[in-house]
């Protein structure tokens, strides 16, 4: 099933939904930070939490990357990489479930995405894996999970393969697009390029309406028979999308469905956990997960039956259980 038929069946919200949804995107709008080149700037948070420190880096290129840095600073780190087109918000649930577990907790939004700033260029899994790695050096991470979603598990395998020598422990792939979304000769399992092009015609015509309907359709399986949307997750995913740049979302459909991963699997060497569900709408679980398990070195694969793609919220329990078990055996 291709997204466009997906999207297709998706229920329409009305106007009062909308309006409900547009002032609960102004009450949790952060404020943004701005940083001095090469220096770390702590950013308003809430004063009586201490453990919600927020900062940020520029780039050599001047893109300015948010982040969050949760836990002992001696700590093991997990560095999580989100989905298109969200943030770090997304992965608050796996976030305090390793912090209470005692990780340091590390989580970024990509540039273009939530609080980054949203950097006219760059919009490719190069420069994304770019960003980590000096996200990963000005924090001297060493011995690191990183735990990559969809977009975020490309954008992971890339950092990976290509600066995580010394630096990486082990590998977690969810739901993630790897080794390649669109179909080409080599790859005839993939999507039809139409369906990229239908994401972003959708995108351009009404972002809004587009982000309302993906969060409460195929994203998380809601347009099953049988599905209980709960209007808060979607709330917060659409929230999450409209904090970023149109531009920067648009023009990541192509980094996330057009790049291949097969060269940055194969040079992976540290052990790597694939997570996939078998009803995910978004990427299709036959050309990818199985194929990136094939392609790497050291893997360990498991598809869960019935799972939409948003499963590390619709299912976290069972997610989160099965990473620490992979990261502490």
């Amino acid at each position: 099933m291709t997204w466009k038929s997906s999207i297709s069946r998706l229920a329409r919200f009305s106007r009062r939904k909308l309006l409900a949804t547009t002032l609960l995107y102004a009450a949790s709008m952060t404020v943004r930070s701005s940083a001095a080149a090469g220096k770390e700037t702590d950013m308003l948070s809430h004063t009586t939490d201490p453990v919600d420190l927020t900062s940020s880096i520029m780039t050599n290129d001047g893109a300015q990357i948010f982040y969050r840095d949760w836990g002992a600073k001696t700590a093991q780190p997990i560095v999580f990489h989100h989905g298109w087109p969200l943030s770090s918000d997304d992965w608050e649930n796996q976030m305090l479930f390793f912090l209470n577990k005692g990780y340091r907790v590390i989580a970024h939004d990509r540039r273009g995405h939530g609080r980054s700033s949203q950097a006219i260029d760059g919009q490719d899994m190069d420069h994304y894996a770019a960003d980590v790695a000096a996200l990963a050096s000005h924090l001297d991470l060493r011995n690191a999970i990183h735990i990559g979603h969809s977009t975020g598990g490309g954008e992971a395998t890339r950092y990976v393969a290509r600066f995580g020598h010394g630096r990486v422990a082990r590998l977690v792939l969810i739901g993630a697009v790897p080794p390649l979304m669109v179909r080409t000769k080599a790859n005839p399992g993939g999507l039809p390029i139409e369906v990229f092009d239908g994401l972003r015609q959708q995108l351009a015509a009404s972002r809004s309406q587009f982000y309302l309907e993906f969060a409460s359709g195929p994203f998380y399986g809601y347009n099953r028979p049988g599905a209980k949307p709960l209007q808060a997750v979607i709330w917060n995913w659409w929230r999450q999308g409209m904090m970023g740049s149109a531009k920067a979302h648009y023009e990541c459909i192509k980094a996330f469905s057009e790049t291949d991963f097969s060269d940055d699997l194969k040079n992976i060497t540290v052990p790597t956990l694939v997570l996939h569900g078998s009803e995910d709408q978004i990427v299709p679980v036959a050309d990818s997960a199985p194929l990136s398990a094939k392609l790497l070195k050291h893997s360990v694969l498991k598809i869960y039956d019935g799972l939409p793609h948003g499963l590390c919220t619709t299912h976290a329990d069972i997610v989160n259980a099965d990473i620490l078990k992979f990261i502490t055996a």
